[in-house]
């Protein structure tokens, strides 16, 4: 990136709502670790669920900003818990407020990376086949490569950050290879 080259803003989704949650050390992490050279905003999943009713020519004022935080960032990255060898619930609704209005959502073709964590040594991998899955559905374009999955979080994370070095050289890693597809 030249002196010049306008930094790249990427919008972080939490697939938890829980205030302390690890998805949301990562994401303090990965911000920490990728600044100044890559802005990475982390937003919120808290939306009502979904309801087609409430999906009219004037969304919900939450629903609203939520899309339009989708489409002002150059690509998202989804850090998401397992919940019962799969998706957590909060983050399915945000995905398919975002999947809407049909054929113009702002995730279509957006550059999306997932990375999943869990205290289980198997890192959350069970929900990104889920995540994945909706996605693709909805036309995100999701970027390649192994997965990102970070085992053992508990131990990794400290004063609501991920500093574990490997966990982190790995996630920052992708981060940058999805910028580059942007």
């Amino acid at each position: 990136m030249t002196a010049t080259a306008k930094t790249p803003t990427l919008l972080g989704l939490p697939g938890s709502l829980r205030r302390e949650s690890y998805a949301k050390a990562v994401l303090a992490g990965l911000q920490a670790e990728l600044a100044p050279a890559i802005h990475l905003e982390i937003g919120s999943i808290d939306l009502p669920l979904y309801n087609q009713d409430l999906d009219g020519h004037a969304p919900l004022p939450a629903v609203d900003a939520f899309r339009q935080a989708i489409a002002e960032a150059e690509a998202v990255v989804i850090v998401s818990p397992e919940y019962n060898y799969g998706m957590p619930g909060p983050l399915k609704n945000a995905l398919d407020w975002a999947s809407r209005p049909y054929g113009k959502a702002a995730l279509i073709g957006k550059p999306t990376l997932v990375i999943s964590s869990s205290p289980a040594f198997t890192g959350g991998v069970r929900a990104q086949e889920q995540i994945h899955g909706t996605l693709l559905a909805i036309g995100a374009k999701l970027l390649g490569g192994p997965q990102i999955v970070i085992g053992a979080v508990a131990d990794k994370v400290a004063d609501g950050k991920l500093v574990d070095r490997a966990s982190l050289d790995f996630a920052t890693a992708a981060v940058r290879r999805l910028v580059e597809i942007r």
